[in-house]
């Protein structure tokens, strides 16, 4: 197995190439989460995981309520499924919350405040209400709650971590929140080792071939939780070995010989890379200096790995496509890259 290997086989277990499913709110839920602080660029991680993926599609799935985007994975925004935001939060809010606790102690955001924070929310958004972020921060103002920028931020998230509030839909381009219990269905609680399970196997599934330092880093679970949803569902996943290396796999390789896009546009914080802690894998070899916070950058795709970034332009007529390629590449693999060009805005289009 070869870093190329592995990027293929990522590729073709995040569906960036023969995508299956035709609705945001199936590839949310097969990926288990996918970031999404950057609202434009995530609707297009899930759209080009897509047959067909619209971005108007995605906007419709969160205004109704199919997807969710809040804070579950490590301190930053994600796509999530409703149906998997209560056990994934059971995991996950401690985590972030003691990674946030020094911003909380700066701001003086104690407990006496937080709660009064997520009361009033409460009452603000009962009876199916959905309210946007100037609302929501004269509702606090109101209730004698201070709310500067870093702590209306931290005052939010904790009331998200606290499954008090989470995303409504969108008021023009404003977003809004709603309460958690009116946009998340109601379930039992699992196991906590039911619930590691099923995060890995999610991870495992959508994302191999990966390693333990992988899952930890992008769960942000600790070590040894991570390492027992590991142990949980490795029964179930084929152990490779590169470079001394555990690689766990959910399935075999595919076959070479399958005709599939060659070329892909690929948003910031896209889970092609920003699921690993190692990222080598994701870059072509000659590139990896160039490419050395590809996580933040839109990025080129090109049989398999990352030879160059983009960026979009809207203007009055349409969306302009800037390239910038970190080598040359042939004529063919030029024309797949306009191809993928010419995707991205079909999917713009919809």
């Amino acid at each position: 197995m070869t870093y190329q290997d592995i990027a293929q086989q990522r590729i073709y277990n995040q569906y960036i190439v023969n995508a299956v499913f035709k609705q945001p709110a199936d590839i949310v839920k097969y990926m288990g989460a996918i970031q999404a602080q950057d609202y434009a660029g995530a609707k297009w991680a899930v759209g080009l995981r897509l047959k067909n993926g619209k971005d108007a599609a995605v906007d419709k799935a969160l205004a109704d309520g199919s997807i969710i985007r809040t804070h579950v994975l490590r301190p930053t925004w994600h796509f999530v499924s409703p149906y998997d935001l209560r056990w994934m939060l059971d995991l996950t809010a401690a985590r972030i919350k003691a990674a946030a606790a020094p911003w909380y102690k700066k701001l003086e955001l104690d407990a006496a405040v937080l709660k009064k924070c997520n009361d009033v929310l409460a009452r603000a958004l009962e009876g199916n209400k959905q309210l946007n972020r100037a609302e929501i921060m004269t509702v606090l103002q109101q209730a004698g709650i201070a709310t500067d920028d870093l702590r209306f931020v931290h005052l939010l998230m904790w009331a998200e971590l606290e499954k008090v509030i989470c995303s409504g839909g969108r008021q023009g381009k404003q977003f809004t929140y709603a309460l958690f219990d009116d946009r998340v269905p109601l379930a039992s609680p699992k196991a906590k080792e039911e619930a590691l399970a099923e995060l890995a196997g999610r991870y495992f599934t959508s994302r191999s071939p990966a390693t333990l330092q992988d899952f930890t880093w992008w769960s942000g679970l600790t070590t040894a939780d991570a390492k027992t949803g590991l142990e949980l569902v490795k029964a179930d996943l084929l152990n490779l070995k590169m470079e001394g290396v555990d690689y766990w796999m959910g399935s075999e390789l595919p076959d070479n010989n399958i005709k599939v896009q060659a070329a892909h546009l690929l948003p910031a914080f896209d889970e092609f890379a920003v699921s690993y802690k190692d990222r080598t894998a994701a870059v072509k070899h000659e590139y990896l200096t160039q490419a050395r916070y590809v996580i933040f950058d839109p990025s080129i795709v090109v049989n398999n790995q990352i030879v160059g970034t983009w960026k979009r332009t809207i203007n009055k007529t349409g969306v302009d496509i800037t390239v910038n390629l970190f080598g040359k590449l042939n004529k063919t693999q030029t024309a797949a890259v306009d191809a993928a060009a010419i995707r991205y805005l079909k999917f713009m289009k919809g």
